[in-house]
């Protein structure tokens, strides 16, 4: 799996706007359902701390009001929202099931039932982004420990190769070969015993931890790959070895970690920044399951979100199906200015862990949005929603969310770009990224490694 690309079909057919032949797993590896793995057992203390273990900063957030008067909008702007619900209404669309949220610094420039929580589809991503920052931290990075539990002679590992999964959401082909190529550098090109899975392990975004390491085995070795990490192998620099750890026996999942392993190779994700711009770039539904367990699951990601967004819980509403989950345009608004805030302190800014438009590949990259937008989508069957900062001429950074049910969610999106464009002709347009909106460029390098931790 490319770290730069990830493919359409982990992504519902209905929010999919990549073409097939940018898919490069085979359908097997598309399954969006959740397969808790086993408890992470015996990780050393560079691995994911529990959600209740987790400091973070004082909140500065809580009870913050996101403007300072919820009735005083902008006469001008609120027409045009008006005149985009009517339009929607004359469509056949509900005014009910629509919601608009406009706003520049802490002043309201249009409302439209903001307060009500709509069907948001991905726009829940967004609160998975605000609250994993919060717990982790942008520079986190989640730690996948390899083990023996026999000793090293003449090339053969005499006993079990151990995974300690550390709930990395994005160990893929590349990851494999990295670890690969480090076992043999410690001598190890084949193992007599099992493949042992333990703790929160997943690769190629598979929740079942047997098909996960399934396709570690084949990672392992070069002589058993399958088309697809032939694939990745050819974004990787020339000269990087193909690795070769046959294992003999099979992969074997345990709900603890034998007690004689000895580690051999850490393996660190990308830090979590990385990891969340690659989730909301593609919508990857399979990430942010992971990371909504890794922060403590759905009821915590929401209490997190609607603390750090000054907004009562009830905006964000994330139990049930992808389509069950609903979210106030205004609550939208407060998690994307809760993450401005909290990236500030680390030198990034939303573009950091969003999409810009114009610059970065992904679902919007055919969307006609205006361009150097930093914008969040959600698409489902009916529902459509934007949610982002729009940099201005003469209102600075615009931040909004547009939340629409009633039509195909290609028609809503469609409708939403050209409200925004209307808005722009009446703000004006800039010509580069304002600072508020540019991300840190040395994040440019920052990726996922490898380490050996003792040589046997």
């Amino acid at each position: 799996m490319s770290k730069n690309l990830l493919p359409s079909c982990l992504l519902p057919p209905a929010s999919c706007l990549l073409p097939p032949a940018s898919c490069l797993l085979p359908p097997a590896f598309c399954l969006l359902t959740l397969i808790t793995g086993c408890a992470t057992a015996d990780l050393p203390p560079e691995t994911s701390p529990s959600p209740q273990s987790a400091t973070s900063e004082p909140n500065p957030s809580k009870n913050l009001e996101l403007v300072k008067n919820l009735d005083n909008t902008n006469p001008t702007t609120q027409e045009q929202v008006e005149q985009y619900i009517n339009k929607l209404a004359v469509q056949g669309a509900t005014k009910s099931n629509q919601g608009v949220w406009i706003q520049t610094s802490d002043t309201l420039l249009a409302n439209y039932q903001g307060t009500v929580p709509q069907p948001a589809a991905s726009i829940a991503k967004v609160a998975t982004t605000l609250a994993a920052l919060q717990t982790f931290g942008a520079d986190h990075q989640f730690v996948t420990l390899v083990g023996a539990t026999g000793a090293i002679a003449n090339g053969v590992l005499q006993g079990d190769l151990v995974i300690q999964g550390g709930e990395d959401p994005f160990f893929v082909w590349e990851e494999a070969v990295a670890v690969g190529n480090l076992l043999n550098q410690l001598g190890i090109k084949r193992v007599t015993g099992n493949l042992v899975i333990t703790g929160k392990f997943y690769m190629n975004f598979q929740f079942d931890p047997m098909a996960s390491g399934n396709l570690l085995k084949q990672g392992l070795n070069a002589k058993t790959w399958p088309k697809e990490a032939e694939t990745q192998y050819q974004t990787l620099p020339t000269g990087t070895p193909q690795p070769q750890v046959e294992i003999e026996g099979s992969v074997v999942v345990s709900p603890t970690t034998p007690s004689n392993v000895q580690p051999l190779v850490r393996h660190y994700s990308f830090p979590l920044a990385e990891l969340l711009k690659k989730m909301n770039l593609y919508s990857n539904n399979v990430m942010v399951e992971i990371l909504d367990n890794a922060v403590g699951g759905t009821a915590v990601v929401a209490q997190k979100a609607a603390d750090a967004a000054g907004v009562p819980l009830a905006e964000i509403q994330l139990k049930g199906s992808i389509a069950e989950r609903k979210i106030s345009p205004r609550a939208a608004c407060g998690m994307f200015l809760a993450i401005e805030r909290y990236l500030q302190a680390d030198n990034l800014t939303v573009a950091d862990v969003f999409a810009i438009i114009g610059q970065d590949p992904g679902i919007l990259e055919k969307h006609q949005l205006p361009r150097l937008s930093v914008i969040k989508s959600g698409s489902w069957n009916e529902i459509g929603a934007l949610v982002g900062g729009l940099p201005t001429q003469k209102q600075g950074i615009v931040w909004f969310a547009v939340m629409n049910l009633g039509k195909e969610f290609q028609e809503s999106h469609a409708e939403q770009e050209v409200l925004l464009k209307s808005l722009l002709e009446q703000w004006g347009t800039v010509q580069s990224l304002p600072v508020e909106l540019a991300p840190n460029p040395a994040r440019k390098n920052k990726t996922s490694r490898s380490e050996i931790v003792r040589g046997l």
